[in-house]
């Protein structure tokens, strides 16, 4: 019995010290994720986009995952309504604008 208690005790000591190693190296070797400068989120709105809020949500999310995204909240014809809301919610956060479609330019490979 003795023989197994201390194969036990042994046995969660190495999973421990594996665990504590494995913390260490990860927390040191840890250099973050990489931004990729330049990309651009791009959100098409028209009419009263009434899905609009649950959209940029999700552009939220998205762009928590990949530092340095900004959001664009493009304007194709938006009511007066809902380009106040398209405004606000472009306003709420940094890295987050609200354009005129006509406004965007982006860059065609051909």
């Amino acid at each position: 019995m003795v023989l197994l208690q201390e194969g036990l005790v042994a046995f969660l000591s190495a999973v421990g010290l594996t665990t504590v190693v494995w913390l260490a190296a990860g927390a040191l070797l840890h250099t973050g994720r990489p931004a990729i400068p330049g990309l651009l989120l791009v959100l098409p709105l028209r009419g009263e986009a009434l899905a609009m809020e649950s959209d940029v949500r999700e552009l939220r999310r998205v762009q928590n995952r990949l530092p340095g995204a900004k959001i664009l909240l493009a304007d194709c014809g938006l009511s007066e309504d809902a380009r106040g809301l398209a405004q606000y919610l472009a306003d709420r956060q940094e890295d987050a604008a609200l354009l005129d479609a006509k406004d965007i330019q982006l860059f065609n490979g051909s």
